[in-house]
C-alpha cells in the first residue's frame, strides 16, 4: 500500500485556505465561490473508497470521473429560496459549485469506478489495479580469468 508523504506545512494551508474563503464571502458577497468538500479515501476488499461530505446537494447534479488516477467530482448546490415573510437574523446558506481534484495513491481501474449518494455522503468504490507479479530472472555469473 502506498503511503502519502507527510506536509508538516498542511494544516497551516488549510487555516489560510479557509481564511482566504472566509475574506472572500465578506468582501465579496455577490460572487459565488467554489468549495471543495472534506472528504477521506481508504483502502478495502482490494478497492480504494473515496467518501465525500456533500450535504444539501442534488444527486443529479453530480459529476464523478476518474481518469490517470485523478478522481475529480463536481456538483452543485442549490439555494432555498428566500420567503419574504421571515425575517432573518442571518442567510447563510447559499447556492455553490462544489469541485474536488485528488491524485489516487494506487493505480486504479476508473472505468469500473460505481458512486453512490446516501445522507448527503458521496460514496465512491475503484478498484485498484492488479499488480503483475514479476518473476525473478536468474542471472548467469560468468567467472573471468
Amino acid at each position: 500500500m502506498a503511503l502519502i508523504p507527510y506536509n508538516p506545512f498542511r494544516d497551516i494551508e488549510r487555516f489560510f485556505d479557509e481564511w482566504a474563503t472566509k475574506f472572500d464571502e465578506l468582501a465579496f458577497p455577490e460572487i459565488s465561490l467554489i468549495e471543495e468538500p472534506k472528504m477521506d479515501i481508504y483502502e478495502k476488499d482490494g478497492k480504494l473508497i473515496a467518501e465525500i461530505a456533500m450535504p444539501g446537494v442534488d444527486p443529479k447534479t453530480i459529476n464523478v470521473s476518474v481518469e490517470d488516477n485523478v478522481l475529480k467530482v463536481e456538483a452543485k448546490k442549490e439555494e432555498k429560496v428566500e420567503e419574504k415573510k421571515k425575517n432573518y437574523y442571518r442567510k447563510e446558506i447559499k447556492a455553490g459549485y462544489l469541485k474536488r481534484m485528488v491524485a489516487l495513491p494506487v493505480d486504479v481501474v476508473g472505468e469500473k469506478a460505481k458512486a453512490t449518494y446516501q445522507n448527503g455522503v458521496l460514496k465512491i468504490e475503484v478498484p485498484k489495479k492488479e499488480e503483475k507479479k514479476k518473476k525473478a530472472k536468474k542471472v548467469p555469473v560468468k567467472v573471468l580469468k
